[in-house]
């Protein structure tokens, strides 16, 4: 194997002494060999949070400051003492974290501490851009049945029955479903699991997915998306598991299949019944048919699991009616399969003392009522998950030193989430406090080191990072709260990069970034055959990895000087403790980089945009804005005002940096935000963008743009108005290009602009513009007409705040019958930022 940390330090230095001449002090050793500058390899998004780590093995002073180096130029682009410094961690005597949230510019960097320079930092809105559907990939590879990379069948025979009703060896059709991690073990719990979160990333990011491969997995269109492709392969095989009402399932093989290295399709392990291979029936009770056996009580654990994947599929795939009601019904079944018997079903081991040793049970049964509440609406079923959810407010792990392997699973709790949509407003409350107090038990820990790691490292810790993100994601996204954005990020961060080690930790993700080349995997050791998209179980603590049976390292340790006594990590077959992909993980991971993804274009689908502006918002409400803009005149504000106010509406108002400046206009700026109205920005000098004729042709550059922008914003600030509280930003003239959208994205802004279709926004014209001239009853009746013909749903709707005094027939005066009217169509007037959410 290649020695990629140090590969990577001589790309960087030769590169950069071609682009940093110039430079003279980057003309030496960049990177010394006793600090590091670890990074998200994937990239970041503009409007995220941005933090790098600089580590060094040395005692040395903490770095005052950090440049951000613009990979074309060699200019440094930025610069920052936002430094925040921490002592010792792992194998590091001295670390910091590098803040560089506000620097928002697109584009290729390095960022540079003294003589220590980054790999490539890349800035970009859609760095995640098809990440979820990559991970996919390694879903499809590990099918059990057919297998669409093999192009080949294996375990088609399972299997023979243990631990049933049934008499023991009783033939079962039970082939299907995915392999367990590296081996072809099949489990129900992770199953399940995997299936649950693959449904749910369709449900709630749609718009991330494609559509490339067929039912059966090979590539073609089917019309639809791949996740959900992969979702239903999961749902055949619970089917499978779950036969009959009083029949559930729990596990496909033991550990007897660990017998070496080969292909599924290659598979000739003998459980002495020819290629049939056992099934083990969820019976509450500890099982294993060889020296060891697990600590079962109960079946809620995993018939909880089955219920919530069936009630979320009946709803996914509610277009197909039978298969909608088949599902719903093996819902029920297997929520009272659980109610009889409250406890857990572990897997069953045989020779070796490893299982899956789950200790919960009713964040299952939680979710699997929250999930039976939303299908069938029954009251019963919310009562019941909101009595599961207060046994166990917070996942066990959260918090925790360590714990057993796989002891408190699925690793984050959906069903708090679950609850939390009914918008009951006492369980809404109680949901998103134990999100909190979990989320609060990682923070206290992970706030004591520069990488704000409080997840424990355990079997699997990349899987309880993955949890945790999206926890921290379904929390923010409910509660609005951005607390602990900072702490989410760095978790993220750490899957891809920015970590001891410097590594990402998903096969071939991202594709040019140092990544795993060695796991434990047969398909990659026998083969090199690529597992794109697997997550691997992650670093351990150095403990663990001591104790553990049969661990040998096959390759030189290319991390070696990153171990610690803390924690190991290695990029090596041998080490199947933290180098093995997991089937359940690279699920979990999928919904996560599809929330990433989604928040490139955070606008729900229903907005509509033209050159990168939202136009209009949802037309499934009936709700509309009215926007008003200023430059130079603002002689209707006190009959808008009052009109406004007459009639219990908020408008939104858009005002130049001349017009915030102008000492005439000071009352009117405050008696608006007296009212409450929405205050934002229109540029600080009413430039003209880009050409009228030919819209592509910018006549302005980004610099000029962002100048003039942000002398708008310090107008605003001497009213009190603060950027973060005015996000929207309306251009001059209401013209401009995409470029001028991105721009405004970099700034941390949204562009809007009217919503075509009247002609409101012709209120400014007078008589002597000859033909342009629109009259007030041309106007007015405009607006009638389309709401007559299409209606006005979403509509940002455009008037002035004042005019020319040459136009004497203001518009704003039948402002009063204008909101008359539309009260009357129904339609509730709020502020632009109510109505895109912003």
């Amino acid at each position: 194997m290649l020695m990629k940390q140090k590969v990577l330090c001589v790309w960087c230095t030769c590169f950069l002494g071609l682009i940093l001449l110039s430079l003279h002090a980057l003309s030496q050793d960049l990177n010394p060999g006793s600090s590091w500058i670890r990074i998200n390899l994937m990239g970041y998004q503009p409007q995220s949070v941005k933090v790098a780590v600089w580590v060094s093995k040395e005692k040395k002073e903490q770095p005052e400051k950090f440049d951000i180096i613009e990979m074309g130029t060699g200019k440094v682009v930025y610069s920052s003492r936002n430094v925040k410094p921490f002592g010792a961690y792992g194998p590091f005597k001295t670390s910091c974290r590098l803040n560089f949230s506000d620097f928002k510019d697109a584009g290729r960097y390095f960022i540079k501490v003294g003589n220590t320079l980054s790999p490539e930092v890349i800035i970009n809105k859609n760095v995640y851009q098809h990440t979820a559907d990559f991970a996919l990939r390694y879903m499809r590879q590990q099918r059990s049945g057919f297998n669409p990379y093999l192009k080949d069948s294996c375990h088609t025979e399972d299997g023979y029955t243990m631990y049933g009703p049934m008499p023991d060896s009783t033939v079962i059709d039970v082939s299907g479903g995915w392999h367990d991690a590296s081996d072809y073990l099949q489990y129900a719990t992770t199953s399940a699991n995997a299936t649950y979160h693959l449904l749910a990333a369709y449900r709630d990011f749609p718009q991330v997915f494609s559509d490339q491969y067929q039912t059966n997995g090979l590539e073609g269109k089917n019309g639809r998306a791949d996740v959900l492709d992969e979702a239903n392969w999961g749902l055949q095989w619970l089917l499978k598991m779950h036969p009959k009402k009083d029949w559930l399932f729990n596990q496909i093989a033991d550990d007897r299949d660990h017998k070496g290295l080969r292909l599924p399709t290659k598979d000739d392990v003998d459980y002495g019944k020819g290629k049939k291979r056992p099934v083990y029936f969820a019976n509450g009770k500890p099982q294993g048919l060889g020296k060891y056996q697990s600590r079962a009580t109960g079946t809620a654990s995993i018939a909880g699991k089955f219920s919530s994947a069936f009630a979320l599929g009946s709803r996914i795939f509610s277009t197909d009616a039978p298969y909608a009601h088949l599902l719903q019904s093996k819902s029920k079944s297997a929520y009272a399969f659980g109610l009889k018997q409250p406890g857990v079903q572990q897997t069953a081991p045989n020779r070796a003392p490893y299982f899956y040793e789950e200790d919960n049970w009713t964040d299952d049964m939680e979710l699997a009522a929250a999930e039976l509440y939303q299908m069938t609406g029954g009251k019963k079923f919310l009562t019941q998950a909101a009595g599961y959810a207060a046994q166990e407010p917070v996942t066990p792990w959260m918090g925790a030193d360590t714990a057993r392997h796989y002891q408190w699973y699925p690793f984050h709790n959906f069903g708090h989430y679950e609850i939390a949509k009914t918008k009951d407003k006492l369980i809404l409350k109680n949901a998103l406090t134990y999100y909190k107090e979990g989320l609060d038990k990682v923070w206290q820990r992970a706030k004591q080191n520069a990488f704000y790691r409080g997840v424990p490292f355990i079997w699997c810790s990349n899987n309880l990072t993955a949890s945790f993100v999206i926890q921290s994601y379904l929390y923010h996204k409910e509660s609005g709260d951005n607390s602990y954005e900072e702490l989410a990020q760095a978790n993220f961060d750490w899957l891809f990069g920015c970590n001891p080690w410097g590594t990402a930790m998903v096969y071939g993700l991202p594709a040019a970034g140092d990544t795993p080349q060695d796991p434990h995997s047969a398909f990659t050791h026998l083969f090199k055959y690529p597992i794109d998209g697997g997550l691997v179980d992650g670093p351990v603590y150095g403990s663990i990895y001591k104790n553990l049976i049969g661990i040998t390292l096959y390759q030189p340790d290319e991390y070696a000087e990153f171990q610690s006594d803390l924690v190991v990590y290695h990029d090596d077959f041998g080490d199947y403790s933290t180098n093995e992909p997991t089937m359940d993980g690279t699920a979990s991971l999928v919904y996560l980089l599809a929330a990433y993804d989604s928040r490139a274009n955070a606008e729900p689908a229903q907005f509509q945009k033209d050159h990168g502006a939202i136009i209009r918002g949802k037309t499934n409400e009936k709700k509309m804005a009215l926007m008003f803009t200023g430059h130079e005149y603002a002689d209707g504000i006190p009959q808008i005002n009052k009109t406004l106010n007459k009639h219990g509406i908020k408008g939104s108002f858009f005002f130049t940096g001349d017009f915030y400046n102008n000492p005439q206009f000071n009352p009117f700026i405050k008696s608006l935000k007296t009212s409450n109205h929405y205050l934002g920005a229109h540029s600080n000098k009413h430039l003209l963008y880009c050409d009228w004729t030919k819209r592509d042709s910018l006549l302005v550059t980004k610099t000029a743009f962002q100048a003039d922008l942000d002398a708008n914003y310090d107008a605003m600030k001497r009213f009190g108005i603060e950027k973060k509280n005015a996000p929207l930003f309306l251009p001059p003239f209401e013209w401009y290009n995409e470029s001028v959208a991105t721009w405004t994205a970099d700034a941390g802004l949204t562009l809007i602009n009217y919503t075509p279709g009247t002609r409101s926004n012709a209120d400014y014209t007078y008589p002597e513009m000859g033909k342009r001239y629109v009259g007030s009853e041309e106007i007015y009746q405009s607006i009638v007409d389309r709401e007559a013909k299409e209606g006005l749903n979403g509509f940002l709707l455009l008037l002035h705040a004042g005019t020319d005094p040459r136009r004497v027939d203001k518009f704003y005066n039948k402002l009063d019958e204008l909101i008359i009217y539309l009260k009357k169509k129904g339609y509730n007037l709020v502020t632009v930022n109510d109505l895109l959410g912003k």
